[in-house]
C-alpha cells in the first residue's frame, strides 16, 4: 500500500515538473508541523522576489554551534517557490540543522547570471544574520536540487559571485548537489539558449569550467534513472574535482529519477533515509 502510494505521488510530481500544484501541496501537507520554527518572507534584497524563509530546529539551544544549510530549489531557472520546499527544511531540521530557503529571480524576468548573483546575496545575508536565529556563520553549507544545484555549484567553484558580496568560497564549509546540471552544453532548447546567451559566452555557465584547487568539500548525489539531468553531469564534475585534488564524494541511487532526487527527502517518501543520510553525514563530517 505504501509502495503504491509512493509510486503514484512521485509520478504525479514528475508529470507536473515539481511545480506548486496539488501533488506538492499534498506532499507538504503530510510534513510534520512540529520540530521546527518557521519564519517566512525575510527580505534579503531590493526586489520582491528576494525573500527567504528560515527553519530552526526546536531545542536549538541544546545544539552546540548548529550548522546551517542554504538550499536552492530547482525549476529550470524559470520557476520555483520557496514555500514548496518545506519538506526539505523539515528533513534537515529533524537532524538539528538550520535551513534557509531563498527565492531568487528567474527567466524571463532575468537571464544568467542574475539568479546566481541573487543566490550570492542570500548567502551573504545568511552569514551576516544567522547568529540572530541561533546559527553559526562559520558553519555554513549550501546545496540545491537540479537548477538549484547548478546555482550552488557555481557559487562554490567560481569565486566571482561571492566576491561581489564581499565573501570567498572558502567561507563555505561545503556544497551538496542533488541531480545537478554541471556540464550541460550544447544547449538544445530555445529557452535555455535565451537564458544562457550566445554560443560564445555559454561556457561561463558551466561549473566544470571553473575547477581548480582548494574548492569547498563537495557532495554530489545522482539518480541513475534521471532522464532530465543526465547522471554524466555529476560524474564529470566529480572527476574534474578529484583531478585537481579537491574533496568530493559521489553517491549514486540506482532506481531514482530526477524528481525522486529531492522528493525522497520528504517524510512520507523518506523510507530508511537513504537520500537524507549522506547529506547529514556530509554536514557532520565537514562542519
Amino acid at each position: 500500500m505504501l509502495r503504491q502510494f509512493t509510486k503514484t505521488l512521485l509520478g504525479s510530481l514528475s508529470a507536473l515538473s515539481f511545480s506548486a500544484c496539488a501533488p506538492v501541496t499534498m506532499l507538504n501537507a503530510m510534513v510534520p508541523e512540529s520540530g521546527y520554527q518557521h519564519q517566512a518572507d525575510i527580505i534579503y534584497g531590493d526586489h520582491e522576489r528576494l525573500k527567504l524563509d528560515i527553519y530552526q530546529p526546536v531545542g536549538l539551544m541544546d545544539t552546540q554551534n548548529p550548522a546551517t544549510v542554504v538550499f536552492f530549489y530547482g525549476g529550470g531557472w524559470e520557476a520555483g517557490e520557496k514555500a514548496d520546499y518545506k519538506f526539505v527544511a523539515e528533513a534537515l531540521t529533524s537532524q538539528g540543522i538550520i535551513v534557509v530557503i531563498p527565492d531568487y529571480r528567474v527567466f524571463p524576468e532575468v537571464l544568467f547570471p542574475v539568479f546566481i548573483e541573487d543566490a550570492a546575496k542570500a548567502v551573504a545575508w545568511t552569514i551576516k544574520h544567522i547568529a540572530e536565529f541561533g546559527g553559526d556563520p562559520d558553519q555554513l553549507f549550501i546545496g540545491g536540487h537540479s537548477a538549484g544545484a547548478h546555482i550552488a555549484a557555481m557559487l562554490s567553484v567560481n569565486p566571482e559571485y561571492l566576491q561581489q558580496v564581499g565573501l570567498q568560497p572558502r567561507q563555505l564549509r561545503g556544497m551538496f548537489g542533488l541531480a545537478g546540471p554541471y556540464d550541460f552544453l550544447p544547449l538544445k532548447s530555445n529557452t535555455l539558449k535565451q537564458i544562457f546567451g550566445d554560443d560564445a559566452s555559454q561556457w561561463q555557465s558551466q561549473p566544470v569550467n571553473f575547477i581548480r584547487e582548494d574548492h569547498p568539500p563537495t557532495l554530489l548525489l545522482v539518480g541513475k534513472n534521471d532522464r532530465t539531468v543526465l547522471p554524466r553531469n555529476s560524474y564529470r564534475l566529480a572527476e574534474k574535482l578529484k583531478k585537481h585534488g579537491n574533496s568530493v564524494e559521489l553517491v549514486e541511487f540506482n532506481n531514482y529519477g530526477h524528481v525522486a532526487m529531492v522528493a525522497k527527502l520528504a517524510k512520507p517518501l523518506r523510507g530508511d533515509g537513504a537520500l537524507l543520510r549522506p547529506i547529514v553525514n556530509f554536514v557532520e563530517k565537514h562542519r
